[in-house]
């Protein structure tokens, strides 16, 4: 069994998006609901969030865009860059506790006092560009967790599985140039597929061509086409990367439950996606794995979705 950390804070509640916005606090409690009913919390190592330094933040986006993200939240503004993506004036604060929770969880795994975590968070992060907020997202949280483990922990290959039904383009355009970041995202296009990103000839720029892959995944598909396109794409990417870290963006909008897509994986489908990916951390990673709460809208859904996700980490 491992030793599993759980990063969860009240204080992510707080971020108010209204109540006809699907990315909720509701979110956040269905998930922890789900954790607790199946017995699984006092097996966990519960992570309370700290808040991120303002230097880790801007490891990835401008100076200019945090600033005027504080500003446009206390101004008492609803919505920042998009009417998509709306705020209070707590959601500044709520950001940066939302990438130092992560950061928390990255820090316990590599000073061995954990084996692997997730990270219930919000607001999510796998579609903030360095200078611009799309999708719900602010700060990039995945991309600072990488930059914090080159930085601080010296690790030279971090891989991002992004299973989030929405291509994470923050992420691929913030290390499209880096060759010590491999990104794979699997995600539906095209079709009512925001961003509109993530074609599968994108495989990064310059010295980091090669070490960005992209599965787009056509509407109405679901678990035998994700199975048929990780282990054709991911895995052996993977085999050759060899990852000393891998980081993973945890959407669960692509069930069929969902109704903010169009790709019907199952439950089942879900943990065999977790149970190659654990797999892989302990081939080449010695199981040093930190889950990123991404999307996943359905309230019905995400209880079981959370608990299986968690209790495959708990597994190793």
């Amino acid at each position: 069994m491992k030793k599993t950390g759980y990063v969860y804070d009240q204080r992510y509640l707080l971020h108010d998006t209204g109540i006809y916005h699907p990315e909720t606090s509701d979110r956040l409690t269905a998930i922890h609901d789900g954790i607790s009913k199946a017995g699984l919390l006092d097996r966990l190592t519960v992570i309370p969030a700290s808040r991120a330094d303002i230097k880790q933040i801007l490891a990835v986006h401008d100076h200019a865009y945090v600033r005027r993200f504080e500003e446009v939240c206390l101004s008492g503004n609803r919505f920042f860059d998009d009417p998509d993506n709306q705020i209070c004036v707590e959601s500044y604060e709520t950001a940066f506790l939302a990438a130092g929770g992560v950061l928390d969880a990255v820090k316990m795994m590599m000073e061995k006092k954990i084996d692997n975590a997730f990270c219930a968070v919000r607001p999510p992060g796998h579609h903030a560009e360095r200078d611009k907020a799309m999708g719900f997202c602010y700060f990039n949280n995945i991309a600072i967790a990488a930059r914090y483990l080159q930085a601080e922990w010296g690790i030279q290959r971090v891989g991002i599985v992004d299973f989030d039904v929405h291509h994470g383009n923050g992420t691929e355009h913030i290390f499209e140039k880096d060759p010590d970041v491999f990104y794979y995202s699997i995600h539906q296009h095209p079709s009512f597929a925001y961003p509109g990103t993530g074609r599968a000839f994108d495989e990064g720029v310059y010295e980091g061509k090669g070490f960005t892959k992209n599965c787009p995944v056509l509407p109405g598909r679901g678990d035998d086409n994700y199975k048929s396109l990780i282990n054709k794409e991911l895995l052996p990417a993977f085999e050759q990367f060899k990852p000393e870290v891998i980081l993973v963006s945890a959407g669960f909008d692509a069930h069929f439950d969902d109704d903010m897509s169009d790709i019907i994986l199952t439950t089942e489908g879900f943990s065999w996606i977790m149970e190659t990916v654990m797999a892989l951390a302990n081939d080449h990673a010695q199981g040093r794995i930190v889950s990123i709460l991404e999307g996943g809208y359905s309230l019905k859904r995400l209880p079981e979705l959370a608990a299986n996700h968690v209790s495959i980490l708990l597994k190793g």
